[in-house]
């Protein structure tokens, strides 16, 4: 980058970052009152905006003296355009005495650090150590101020500052999250997955920092009770391990025993995209797993007993994994049954519960979303609208591939007695049309 390119993008970096109303002016000594940071003029007129803010609350006799080496330092040979050292040198001095936000307005302080992110862009290299040096400290700063919201959008604009594929930008988003953890305001981020997965696409670090980056959002979620947030960044962050290794086992493991926890999570085909999931081969876990996807209670009263520790080491709860096996039997049976009127004791011998029981267990399911249909307690039946399916393989295609088979006879029927309602019917009698009258010549 050239120099004029160099100050160009100083420029921009800078106004780009000063929120919208505020009015830039250039920064002078005597004006101690009211100071704004603005991201025009030469570097030497830039530093002196500075300079000016840092030593603006200082006695007037210790300015100069302050001042003086910075004045120094801005003087060479080679004039300060074509001396990127002379620059970076002036620039650092300028971060070494930065030692807080400063004693000015919210406004000013920003601009302030605005003008310092231009700077740091624009001399050194996103990827360089200095950069990383600069940015950890300016961090510290942020960090160590007791104005919250300052802190959110000084770290904010740091991070909007840096170019997008910059290894910075997990740092400074770290710091963003631990500021957010530590005052429980999780959701004052805004974050979304899609964020993330733009994020992890764009930042230029290794594998084991975006693992370490999802694990660290998982945990986030899972302590402050967001529980299927947390579930969905653990998948991610589970799929982005080497499978087969120790981390990947016991990541695994925990996942399997998260989704089997949470109340809502029903559909377990995912796991099983899940390499690490599918590398435990002969695990407990995995084989847990397997009979809430394919199998019903029978199964899982035999796994119960052949691992009568294992409920116990993976902090699981032996009831509620009853109820959910039991609803995810009858939401297979009611797959099997759609369109069709499924008796009460063909429910009450699937899922294992006395008939009386029946409705309460249909109304349960219904909840879920795994199952809708109508009870009739005259024929005692239930009449199943829809199902989902545990998984969708090879049964579940033939399944659908039946019912559309079914759906087209029926289609076909409907218009064989439409046309022949048609052949039927009489001709429609249409009325001669009277001649025109003839207008006299």
């Amino acid at each position: 980058m050239c120099d004029d390119d160099e100050e160009m993008a100083a420029r921009r970096a800078s106004e780009r970052s000063i929120p919208d109303g505020q009015s830039p002016r250039l920064l002078s000594p005597s004006m101690s009152d009211s100071v704004a940071i603005f991201g025009e003029g030469t570097f030497e007129e830039q530093i002196q905006e500075l300079v000016n803010y840092i030593v603006r609350n200082k006695p007037e006799e210790e300015r100069a003296v302050f001042i003086r080496p910075f004045q120094d330092a801005l003087k060479g040979a080679k004039p300060l355009d074509e001396d990127k050292d002379r620059r970076r040198k002036v620039f650092s001095m300028v971060l070494a005495q930065t030692k807080s936000l400063g004693e000015g307005s919210e406004k000013e302080i920003e601009g302030f650090f605005n003008l310092i992110n231009a700077h740091l862009l624009s001399l050194y290299a996103p990827d360089s150590p200095e950069s990383s040096q600069h940015v950890s400290a300016l961090i510290a700063l942020f960090s160590a101020s007791e104005q919250r919201q300052l802190k959110y959008r000084l770290l904010s604009n740091l991070f909007n500052a840096l170019p997008r594929k910059s290894p910075l930008r997990l740092t400074v988003y770290s710091a963003l999250l631990d500021l957010a953890i530590a005052n429980e305001e999780l959701e004052a981020l805004q974050l979304t997955r899609t964020d993330v997965e733009k994020w992890l696409g764009e930042w230029d670090i290794s594998a084991e920092q975006k693992s370490a980056f999802l694990k660290t959002l998982a945990d986030a979620y899972e302590k402050f009770g967001q529980r299927p947030k947390a579930y969905e960044y653990s998948i991610a962050y589970v799929r982005s391990l080497t499978p087969g290794s120790s981390s990947a086992n016991t990541a695994a493991v925990e996942l399997i025993s998260m989704a089997l926890r949470l109340p809502l999570v029903f559909d377990f085909d995912p796991l099983f995209k899940v390499e690490a999931v599918v590398a435990l081969k002969d695990h407990e876990a995995l084989s847990l797993l397997r009979i809430f996807l394919n199998d019903g209670l029978s199964q899982f009263n035999e796994w119960k007993a052949s691992h009568p520790d294992a409920i116990a080491k993976h902090q699981l709860d032996a009831a509620q994994l009853e109820r959910k096996i039991r609803l995810l039997t009858l939401a297979s049976v009611g797959f099997q049954n759609i369109g069709q009127d499924l008796p009460y004791a063909k429910i009450a011998e699937a899922i294992q519960v006395p008939s009386t029981e029946v409705e309460k267990w249909v109304i349960d399911v219904i909840r879920t979303g795994l199952l809708s249909g109508k009870l009739s307690q005259t024929s005692q039946t239930l009449h199943i609208t829809r199902a989902k399916a545990r998984s969708f393989e090879r049964e579940q295609w033939e399944a659908l591939e039946r019912r559309l088979v079914a759906w087209k006879t029926g289609i076909a029927g409907v218009l064989d007695v439409v046309a022949q309602a048609r052949k039927q019917a009489p001709a429609p009698i249409i009325a001669a049309a009277a001649p025109a009258a003839v207008a006299p010549a």
